[in-house]
């Protein structure tokens, strides 16, 4: 490990940042979960915004990929319009 004081920020920062990342892709991905086990329509339909909001966040912090907050987003409105 580098002993410049610039390096050493960067490592706290990079904690603290990887940390933030892992909590918010965890409830991103719980929230998820929990739309795509519910089965009543209006609550799903009530939920859904929420999840795409959360999932529209990460990709544009370079949690996830913008493609697969894409196709989760298109996958989560399919099945909300299915049930």
């Amino acid at each position: 490990m580098a002993n410049h004081k610039s390096a050493l920020k960067r490592v706290r920062q990079a904690e603290v940042r990887r940390l933030r990342n892992r909590y918010v892709a965890k409830t991103a991905r719980n929230a998820v979960r929990k739309l795509r086990a519910t089965t009543d329509k209006a609550e799903a339909q009530k939920l859904y915004p929420t999840v795409c909001s959360m999932l529209d966040k990460l990709a544009k912090k370079n949690v996830i990929h913008k493609n697969k907050a894409g196709n989760l987003k298109s996958k989560l409105a399919h099945h909300v319009n299915a049930l």
